[in-house]
């Protein structure tokens, strides 16, 4: 059971003093900090397999990689320093806690017994052992704009502008608004359906045809452009071959399983996303009453039985605090952390409902640390995400979001969550920090293609390029994304926490901006080589995250 009491004055000040001897205040640190990287030279070589898996916690200056110099700091600062073991609660899709190498990391709940049906520390979750299910057994969901478009068709449905009441004037201004969207994102992603279908068919064809023309079902590049095509058709059909094998690969094998890859995952959007007759919630309660909370279940991997639900928040969870130095697998950013899962994001965009509820979650059990690696364009509730993070807030408690991955201006777009309020822009917290993707390229390519960016409403950068981390079912995979960037910097926040416990959250995240590497790089900007904008004008801080400096810092303050 969890006790609440009051420490005598001396009984605290000598607490203070013997934590303080047992060196849970930081290591003293005398390095200097990582500076002038504008005068390091540009990597030339492709990266190695055993550099890209782990090149984020590569140092610029000694890798000429541009990671986060999180080896640095072990090998220099952290050393066999232990710190405050902290929690770090992950709202995503599921985590995979019996993983081979996050299996040792994983939150257990103390004062619940397991499978006794009974709320044992009554914070309103049953056997709630490693975290909690918001989506019950749910996985696919539509879009937000979706879930509103669906609410309000039998409403507003063949109706115009001068058939609407004055009260109604707004919400019939989002349902045509929503109408809209659904119309140019539905024709896009047939489209792309239709053409990577074409393209596998017009593939398939060719090689059939080099075949039978070489006699052999293999061949490689050189044989293909080795062999005589007589006929108009076989002309087309070598000459498409050869463009797939110079731009997009020359293992056939591989070209046609990404081209499926691209099938299954835009049919997959049409068939969960933006599928109007789909029942995605699954839950029992009622997604627009916060009060309705008793909801959900204990399976924080989710329904699936293959755990594939799980994937992200799984590569997220092992970006943080993979085991270190185990022997197996890869390195997490942060040691000494207990992972909590809080699964609150489906398939689909998540409810605000299930966001606001789980970060209060991790917040009410002790995170320290907390990763929202989502996000969506449309919100119905974002007052009650915005009192949960102002919760967070008061309770010492720091966000890290990831920023998306639709190369968008995020000062020009809204995405939800954030930390500012939809009237006038107004931030609401200070412990809130968002973070766009950067490249393993220390040049123009710097900032990933796909990272949105704002020099007001992203803090800072970090790796989200081709990132090796654990997926379900002890495997292990390269992802990319701003979802994986943010989990970067939350390891960096809870190692911070744990080898410096006094410093706040606001604090924590004041170090993250300050203390990271500035550049003057000129960068592409959505990988458009037409937009080049130099990277300091791409964040509030102008900074990628450095776990080396920030440490520094950290023990300064």
């Amino acid at each position: 059971m969890k006790r609440a009491f009051i420490k005598p004055t001396l009984a605290a000040a000598l607490a203070a003093v013997f934590a303080a001897s047992c060196g849970t205040t930081g290591p003293t640190i005398t390095s200097t900090p990582i500076e002038n990287i504008d005068q390091q030279p540009l990597k030339t070589s492709d990266l190695n397999e055993d550099q890209l898996k782990a090149w984020a916690g590569s140092d610029l200056v000694t890798d000429t990689i541009p990671g986060m110099s999180v080896q640095k700091a072990y090998d220099e600062i952290i050393k066999d320093f232990q710190g405050k073991t902290v929690i770090v609660g992950v709202v995503d899709s599921g985590v995979d806690i019996e993983h081979e190498d996050l299996k040792n990391v994983i939150w257990t709940n103390e004062d619940e017994i397991p499978g006794n049906g009974i709320d044992d520390d009554k914070n309103g979750y049953v056997d709630d052992i490693h975290g909690w299910n918001f989506l019950g057994n749910t996985i696919e969901e539509n879009l937000e704009y979706v879930r509103i478009l669906k609410n309000l068709k039998p409403k507003y449905d063949g109706k115009d502008a001068s058939d609407i009441a004055e009260a109604n004037k707004e919400e019939f201004e989002l349902y045509e608004k929503a109408q809209k969207e659904y119309d140019e994102e539905y024709s896009e992603i047939s489209r792309n359906v239709n053409y990577y279908n074409q393209l596998s068919q017009q593939i398939a064809s060719a090689r059939a045809a080099v075949s039978e023309k070489l006699g052999k079902e293999d061949f490689t590049k050189e044989e293909l452009i080795a062999m005589e095509a007589e006929e108009t058709s076989l002309q087309q059909q070598k000459g498409l071959l050869l463009n797939i094998m110079n731009n997009g690969g020359e293992d056939l094998d591989d070209v046609a399983s990404q081209i499926q890859g691209g099938i299954d995952y835009y049919q997959g959007r049409l068939d969960s996303h933006l599928n109007l007759e789909l029942e995605g919630r699954k839950t029992g309660d009622n997604p627009d009453d916060l009060t309705d909370t008793n909801y959900g279940n204990n399976d924080v991997d989710g329904p699936d039985p293959e755990k594939a639900d799980a994937k992200h928040g799984t590569h997220v969870a092992g970006i943080i605090a993979a085991e270190r130095n185990n022997g197996i697998g890869m390195n997490g950013v942060a040691r000494n952390i207990k992972i909590m899962a809080v699964r609150a994001v489906p398939d689909g965009d998540e409810y605000d409902k299930d966001i606001a509820l789980g970060i209060r979650y991790a917040v009410d059990n002790g995170a320290k640390v907390i990763n929202t690696s989502f996000g969506k364009y449309y919100s119905t509730h974002p007052e009650w995400v915005i009192d949960a993070i102002k919760y967070a807030a008061k309770k010492d408690v720091l966000i890290v979001n990831a920023a998306g991955n639709d190369a968008l201006d995020m000062d020009v777009t809204r995405i939800y969550p954030n930390d500012q309020t939809p009237e006038n822009n107004e931030e609401i917290a200070d412990n809130f920090l968002t973070v766009g993707a950067s490249n393993f390229d220390y040049g123009s390519d710097l900032v990933a293609r796909f990272s949105n960016y704002g020099q007001t409403n992203v803090d800072v950068f970090a790796p989200g390029t081709k990132i090796w981390s654990t997926t379900p079912n002890n495997e292990y995979e390269f992802l990319q994304g701003t979802s994986m960037a943010s989990p970067a910097v939350a390891g960096v926040a809870a190692m911070i926490r744990s080898l410096y416990p006094k410093l706040s959250a606001a604090e924590v995240k004041d170090i993250l901006m300050k203390s990271g590497l500035a550049s003057p790089q000129e960068v592409m900007v959505g990988g458009n080589s037409d937009d080049i904008r130099p990277f300091a004008e791409l964040s509030v801080s102008g900074r990628m995250v450095n776990m080396y400096n920030a440490l520094i810092m950290a023990s300064k303050m």
